[in-house]
């Protein structure tokens, strides 16, 4: 059941893909039960009713614009993830989960009625053009977007491709504001990249997004690296939104035996759990692991990043996660629209849970956001060696990737015979509300049937 669930990470791929978090989808929306909520829609239908029939203006009363308000307020009060989704923004959305549409490529969120990016997508016009994790965005085709809602600002940014897109984005204290024009692609998502045998028999693939076949595409990597005498392994997670759960559980079976927890949700009541367990084989690969990850790294790199960890599979560098870690029931509404409700979180294998946590690393490493550009800007052009052409090329410095270097230290140390960096063991979260009936809500899910989202 659980290989229903889909992990789309926060942010939207603007293209932006759309913070989902954990997803499901239900075929069917049922009547509330109780009457509470019964005599309160009761008088919602009325205060409708009333307004059609005496405000002033008559245009902004129609039944249909009416209904929409409700429920945006409704569920935007809710928390961040929980939104009313018009027939153009479930398309939208539909069209983010096929994993084919037209836009500049970098994922964002919104906070306090600004447009933030979380991370450019590798590979596309957005981290080409040198957007960084923390920019705002301000305007689009010289139009302010602040206090959109994410769909709207999508559909300001997504457009045929080949056709150009201007953007104007504020970085830093002080405010240093920036204009660029840039080309929109359609965006294809290569989930595996970068498979290298490093020196001392130390492999590196980095892992940008969890698609459906990320666990292909990093089982044949793995193989690849592992033939050329790969002895170590660094798995790079930075600003990685997130994806599909079951390719996240796909990517780390090779490791963990068959049965073996890897996550599980907690809904409003105990017999909502879901768990997630190892479908790999009864003899799992171990070998030393680094994981690499950053304040991108988000939804199901968390869960690779957490089960590795909780499990002493894998030691973490770098910096704290995002802490994005909601499941989110997608519910079909009448004329092409749905709802899309937070109904549970998922946890690691000791039950710790990540949302609005993130992960802390066992060591430590910051990257300033100049040389985090410069780090991404060198995967892209390795060829540019020098510091002096680095720089006249990209307007930043070189800058050498030591979060690399100190996973690599690591790797080099475990390979030599020391014992692992590992942190303390992870203390479960007391149960709290993640069990409690919160909500109307999540009855209602338990009525539905859940089907499968896939790209």
């Amino acid at each position: 059941m659980f290989r229903r669930i889909v992990s789309i990470g926060l942010g939207v791929i603007a293209g932006y893909l759309m913070a989902l978090g954990v997803v499901q989808v239900v075929a069917a929306w049922g009547l509330w039960p109780d009457r509470e909520t019964a005599r309160a829609s009761e008088q919602v239908t009325q205060v409708m009713r009333l307004l059609n029939k005496h405000y002033v203006d008559s245009g902004e009363v129609r039944g249909e614009k009416l209904a929409e308000h409700a429920i945006e307020s409704m569920v935007g009060a809710l928390d961040p993830y929980s939104q009313f989704l018009p027939p153009r923004a479930f398309q939208t959305l539909e069209e983010e989960v096929d994993g084919q549409f037209g836009g500049i490529g970098v994922q964002v969120e919104a906070v306090d009625d600004r447009i933030v990016v979380v991370a450019p997508i590798a590979g596309t016009p957005g981290e080409r053009a040198g957007i960084l994790r923390g920019d705002v965005l301000v305007k689009v085709d010289g139009a302010d977007v602040r206090g959109l809602k994410l769909e709207e600002f999508v559909g300001k940014l997504r457009g045929k491709p080949g056709t150009f897109v201007s953007v104007t984005l504020e970085r830093g204290e002080p405010v240093r504001v920036i204009e660029l024009k840039l080309k929109r692609e359609i965006i294809k998502v290569d989930s595996v990249r970068d498979a290298e045998l490093l020196a001392d028999g130390i492999g590196y693939v980095r892992v940008t997004v969890f698609a459906e076949k990320t666990g292909e595409e990093f089982q044949a990597a793995l193989e690849k690296l592992r033939s050329q005498g790969a002895k170590a392994l660094v798995i790079d997670l930075r600003n990685n939104p997130g994806g599909l759960l079951s390719a996240a559980a796909e990517m780390v079976e090779p490791f963990f035996p068959r049965g073996e927890l890897i996550v599980y949700t907690e809904g409003r009541r105990r017999e909502d759990r879901m768990e997630l367990r190892s479908e790999g084989s009864a003899d799992p690969l171990r070998l030393p692991l680094a994981i690499l990850v950053n304040g991108g790294s988000a939804s199901a790199a968390e869960i690779v990043a957490g089960a590795l960890r909780d499990t002493r599979r894998a030691v973490l560098v770098g910096e704290k996660t995002f802490g994005k870690g909601s499941v989110q029931t997608l519910f079909p509404l009448k004329g092409d629209a749905a709802l899309r409700l937070t109904t549970a979180r998922y946890y690691t294998p000791s039950g710790v849970t990540i949302h609005e946590r993130g992960i802390q690393p066992d060591l430590k490493e910051v990257l300033t956001p100049e040389q985090e550009k410069a780090v991404f800007l060198h995967r892209l052009r390795p060829d540019i060696t020098d510091p002096a052409e680095f720089k006249e090329r990209f307007g930043v410095p070189f800058a050498t990737d030591t979060q690399l270097e100190v996973a690599l230290k690591e790797l080099r140390a475990e390979l030599a015979g020391e014992a692992p960096s590992f942190g303390p063991a992870p203390k479960p979260e007391p149960e709290s509300d993640a069990t409690a009936p919160d909500s109307a809500a999540g009855a209602q899910a338990d009525k539905a049937a859940p089907a499968e989202v896939a790209p």
